[in-house]
């Protein structure tokens, strides 16, 4: 069993506060969501890109076709996601794209592989959490019910993301394939500003620090601080911590925006997190494909 020190605790506790920030900065931002998705992703990619050219690693043309799919999944997720937490409850918006492993055990099964049997009891926890919350939510409209499903929508295109990205990062170092991987993200991401007409800029100076606190919390800090820690501790027990990133965003939620969600939606949301959390312990039982296909994990680390 490996010993986990206080600089990798200390690490952790530090990440899931960054990730956790998001929901809240994205709510709080006076900007058009998919102008934050695009400048998140480009600031990302321009502070990288000098730590990737120092690793002089070119991409082989197979690695590089993953990686702008990975690029394109991203764009999906953050011009998903990031709308989502302007319609629907920071709290809603944050656990339903946490949903990520229940997608990626959801493949593992079209794929072939043998998906345990307490995966799909998680899947199925989760699906009734989902159920519940919105269910119970009082003031449910249109435009929150568009937000919770464009968070699903999220998290499904965060699954295929972390799929692409397990297979490009086998041959290429991490900064050449994020830098690679937010470029593409934030090109796609500018066309939609341009095609939807969404302003890139006279944001107040409150909205330009929450742009910044995205793209060094989030996206540099909190990322890098995760992949620190997976050489120390397993990426199951990182997943299953990245859940606090829910109770996190709804306390910041509430500091920063006085937005609390309804009471009675926070037992759907704690039965949702369950779920996610059975499928990724459930996920830790590598099953052997059953028709020559390749064994995929449902572990996924969060991508907001």
């Amino acid at each position: 069993m490996r010993k986990v020190g206080l600089t990798t605790i200390a690490a952790l506790v530090v990440a899931i506060v960054a990730v956790s920030a998001s929901a809240p900065l994205i709510a709080f931002a006076v900007a058009p969501a998919l102008a934050i998705a695009f400048w998140r992703n480009m600031l990302g990619a321009a502070a990288l890109a000098p730590a990737a050219l120092l690793r002089r690693t070119a991409p082989t043309r197979a690695d590089l076709r993953i990686t702008v799919l990975a690029g394109v999944c991203l764009a999906v997720h953050f011009g998903t996601w990031v709308p989502s937490a302007k319609l629907t409850s920071v709290a809603m918006s944050v656990a339903l794209v946490s949903t990520t492993p229940v997608w990626t055990a959801l493949v593992a099964a079209a794929r072939g592989v043998r998906v345990p049997g307490s995966t799909w009891a998680g899947i199925g926890i989760a699906v009734a959490g989902v159920a519940l919350a919105t269910g119970a939510d009082p003031d449910l409209s249109g435009r929150a019910l568009l937000g919770d499903g464009l968070a699903l929508a999220g998290g499904v295109a965060a699954a295929g993301y972390t799929l692409l990205g397990e297979r490009a990062r086998v041959g290429l170092p991490t900064t050449v394939y994020a830098s690679v991987c937010y470029s593409v993200c934030a090109a796609l991401l500018l066309v939609a500003c341009f095609a939807s007409g969404a302003g890139l800029w006279r944001y107040t100076w409150e909205t330009w620090i929450a742009i910044a606190g995205m793209t060094v919390g989030p996206q540099l800090l909190g990322h890098t601080l995760i992949n620190y820690s997976l050489h120390r501790v397993s990426a199951t027990t990182v997943a299953v911590l990245l859940l606090l990133e829910v109770p996190g965003a709804l306390i910041i939620a509430w500091l920063l925006l006085g937005q609390l969600p309804a009471v009675r939606t926070l037992p759907g949301i704690a039965i949702l997190l369950a779920g996610v959390a059975v499928v990724v312990l459930g996920g830790r039982r590598r099953a052997q494909p059953t028709n020559g296909g390749t064994i995929i994990s449902p572990e996924a680390i969060g991508t907001t």
